[in-house]
């Protein structure tokens, strides 16, 4: 057979993985933070799309509308039916969240721990009385207010002014320049000063090193180091720190409680850390009674004292789905509507734009305009659709859960819910990241439900990973003082009550639960830590 060179026509199929495509994917595996900031994205570019202004969502109608039937059908014969077209209670129903899982009955519609009294409010006549003086730190000067608080155009004080909302705490550098101007006042030991005011991180410590300080000003280190010495002094207590040792050190001297045996301690941190308590006595030359006391006086200090005067900000989780009992016993289930994009197509200006367009350019990018956002608005449609489906089977399989709490969790795999719901492993991988159900028992990301199976040892149903663990640490916490359970006596009491466990599994869940042995556990408690 010759080769030479020629022409074939073959026909084959092949996916083709098309940009509209692996966007739907993206938009799937997107957190409701992110796919805020897609759509605003796509707000800003495209014309054609605009934001809904109404109050409620026309996309989780739709989507309550499309699977009302899918969720009744699953649940008739086990939880009775569903009406998601109900509204949601976001009101919580616990003090604690823990409590709530790990506890056999619900709580009750009325327990609610943040209600108060609205109307017990103050009246901004002790506000009009406060002196707002000059910040020694800050160099800027608050105005005070005289006669009216300023809140409404008509000076009336029936209403709060914007001055009372506005809130007074320092920040932490504000608070050490206050000091540096009353305490130093030698100006190159405040430049000093302030050059190192400015190196604390936002727990308190010094994060440069001196050398590089001196350098920087072009002065001695001695004469850096004796500024550093005055600053250490200053409020809170164990600011301008290099270590934790030394933080917790300058604390002790402040309540005059630094001593040898103390400054022993210090050194030897991380035996402390390994609970290593005998060796620690050995080395402070103190007794049990003593190291007992010391071992609490450490844990009464802070070691990022800097964090009093700027706490970290904490995002509150807004979860994607709600969720909530209904009065025959099942579960209400909807979206979330604060967390879906409100878009739609203005077709109104499609159409108006249209007819002014002449030239081809101007139609090709309208027209192109107008197909993103029929697919975007389709591909959000679509994801609801599927974070709603892939919930109301969890719902739907974790019903002890939900019911009775932690120890009745179900091991679960995303197979088990792609089987239900016919979708493949990956789509429901991608709709459990970063997504999360607020339930009476608190809000839990989706992945949480999925968990590793453990067998029973007289036959029955599977238990959960997470169950058995809440097990180990109920047993744990309930130990007597003078008899704490060993890893091989706490396997005999799961065998006991049906579990099938190791003891090298017993050591792997209480090591991730941060549970020190029960060698370690005999001795704190011995010493009455």
């Amino acid at each position: 057979m010759a080769l030479t060179p020629r022409l074939d026509l073959r026909q084959s199929q092949s996916l083709v993985m098309t940009p509209q495509l692996q966007q739907a994917i993206k938009l799937l595996q997107y957190s409701n933070a992110e796919l805020m900031d897609y759509v605003e994205g796509e707000l800003e570019r495209n014309p054609v799309l605009e934001r809904e202004d109404g109050e409620g969502s026309a996309l989780a109608e739709a989507v309550a509308a499309d699977n009302l039937s899918a969720y009744e059908q699953a649940t008739q014969n086990e939880t009775g039916p569903v009406n998601e077209a109900d509204g949601f209670d976001s009101e919580p129903d616990g003090p604690d969240l823990m409590d709530q899982a790990s506890a056999e009955t619900l709580p009750s519609e009325g327990e609610n721990p943040i209600d108060s009294d609205y109307d017990n409010n103050w009246g901004s006549a002790d506000v009009a009385e406060t002196d707002f003086g000059p910040s020694l730190g800050s160099g800027e000067l608050s105005l005070g207010s005289y006669g009216g608080t300023g809140g409404r155009s008509d000076f009336e004080d029936d209403e709060f002014g914007i001055e009372q909302t506005l809130g007074s705490s320092k920040s932490l550098r504000e608070h050490l320049l206050d000091q540096v101007g009353v305490d130093i006042s030698e100006p190159r030991a405040r430049l000093i000063a302030a050059q190192l005011v400015d190196q604390l991180d936002d727990t308190g410590y010094l994060s440069s090193d001196l050398d590089e300080v001196a350098d920087g000003l072009g002065c001695p280190l001695n004469e850096v180091e004796a500024v550093l010495e005055r600053l250490q002094a200053m409020d809170p207590a164990g600011v301008f720190a290099r270590s934790l040792g030394e933080c917790l050190a300058l604390q002790l001297k402040d309540r005059n409680r630094f001593d040898p045996a103390m400054q022993a301690l210090l050194d030897n941190l991380e035996l402390l850390a390994k609970r290593e308590l005998p060796k620690l006595m050995k080395l402070c030359g103190v007794d049990a009674e003593d190291m007992a006391e010391m071992v609490e006086e450490i844990r009464s200090l802070d070691p990022k004292p800097g964090l009093a005067f700027d706490p970290a900000v904490e995002d509150a989780v807004t979860p994607d789905v709600l969720m909530r009992a209904a009065p025959d016993g099942s579960w209400l289930i909807e979206l979330n509507p604060d967390s879906l994009p409100r878009v739609l197509i203005n077709n109104a200006y499609y159409a108006r734009v249209g007819k002014q367009a002449r030239a081809k350019g101007d139609k090709e990018y309208i027209s192109e305009c107008m197909q993103t956002a029929n697919w975007l608005v389709k591909a959000l449609h679509q994801r609801a659709t599927t974070i709603l489906k892939v919930a109301t089977e969890i719902a739907r399989q974790q019903d002890g859960f939900f019911q009775f709490g932690i120890q009745h969790l179900k091991p679960l795999v995303l197979r088990d819910i792609a089987d239900a719901i016919s979708m493949h492993e990956s789509t429901v991988s991608r709709v459990t990241s970063n997504k999360f159900v607020s339930t009476p028992r608190g809000v839990y990301e989706l992945k949480y439900f999925f968990t590793s199976s453990i067998s029973s040892s007289v036959g029955g149903d599977a238990l959960s990973a997470e169950a058995v663990r809440h097990k180990i640490k109920r047993l744990i916490d309930e130990e007597p003082v003078k008899k704490v359970l060993s890893d091989d006596k706490i396997v005999d009491i799961l065998k006991g009550e049906g579990v099938d466990i190791a003891r090298r599994t017993v050591a792997k869940y209480r090591e991730a639960m941060r549970i020190p042995s029960s060698v370690q556990r005999r001795r704190e408690k011995a010493m009455g830590l």
